[in-house]
């Protein structure tokens, strides 16, 4: 029993990280950086996958009412926010910069549940946010491939991710499962990407895209919407598995070895204090992820 736990963690892993590379690969190295189109394709099949084995009963899904659909609805525009923006920071950041900007999601959950749900944290907790603060303020002055753009794009990601972690846990519905939370996410991103594309600009964009027709583009986007929908199955089977602080820990494992195997695909430029920053932040995560470990009974 214990062996398929851990092949379910290195799984999940496995697809973490060759989802990150795909994206990363379309966004910077093919310089697909049309969001609404690129994250448009993925919420669709992820949709279209996920709706399919639904109704084949490879998943558990339940029909999902209107008002479920409604009341999921603050939660979508955040998912939405979160990719969206995601995209244009990742296309311009290199990943283990990008984890270190999203680390501070942390932070933003943090601050969220202190002012609306007088939550008080651990020393240990408190100090790791503290960390992951300073590192996220201090990166822009280091990195030697600052990208102002990049960087706002990056600060809206966190906030979504932040917001989103505590809309799911504060808020979730009794009568969503993981799954059909992420399915109404899908058909709202849907919408709402496919209505954004002609005025961001993104639609005419594309067409003079040069590697539209490259075997290597439609290879990179149907691995990128593939690879997408099998990390949601296989996230969301190591939380039935796992409790929510092993979930945080296979996770911390995952972007750790992307990070490590990044500069070996991508070309970065990094220096020793850019090199500090992400040093800090991701040891500042393994220090949360113990801390939360530690608070549970």
């Amino acid at each position: 029993m214990q062996w398929r736990r851990h092949f379910t963690g290195l799984a999940f892993s496995f697809v973490f990280v060759v989802s990150y590379f795909t994206n990363k690969f379309v966004l910077s190295v093919l310089k697909f950086t049309y969001p609404t189109l690129f994250q448009g394709w993925q919420t669709f099949i992820g949709a279209t996958l996920l709706l399919l084995s639904g109704k084949l009963g490879w998943v558990e899904m339940s029909r999902i009412t209107r008002s479920a659909a409604l009341s999921w609805l603050p939660g979508s525009l955040l998912f939405v926010g979160n990719i969206y923006a995601g995209s244009r920071a990742l296309s311009r950041i290199d990943i283990p910069f990008f984890f270190t900007l999203q680390n501070s999601s942390h932070v933003v959950s943090y601050i969220i549940l202190k002012v609306v749900h007088r939550e008080k944290a651990q020393w240990l907790k408190f100090i790791s946010l503290c960390l992951m603060l300073l590192s996220t303020i201090n990166l822009p002055f280091y990195d030697p491939q600052f990208d102002h753009s990049g960087y706002l794009w990056a600060v809206g990601h966190l906030f979504c991710v932040g917001a989103y972690r505590v809309f799911q846990v504060r808020y979730k519905p009794s009568n969503l499962s993981d799954l059909e939370q992420q399915c109404i996410n899908y058909l709202y991103s849907v919408l709402l990407l496919a209505i954004a594309a002609h005025p961001t600009g993104d639609l005419m964009a594309a067409l003079e895209f040069p590697s539209l027709q490259s075997h290597t583009f439609h290879c990179g986007c149907c691995a990128s919407a593939l690879l997408g929908f099998f990390l949601l199955l296989a996230t969301v089977k190591l939380k039935s598995g796992f409790s929510l602080e092993h979930l945080e820990a296979w996770i911390f494992l995952s972007k750790v070895t992307a990070m490590s195997l990044s500069p070996f695909i991508f070309h970065m430029d990094i220096n020793a204090p850019a090199l500090l920053c992400v040093l800090v932040s991701h040891v500042a995560e393994a220090l949360l992820v113990y801390s939360e470990r530690e608070s549970q009974p």
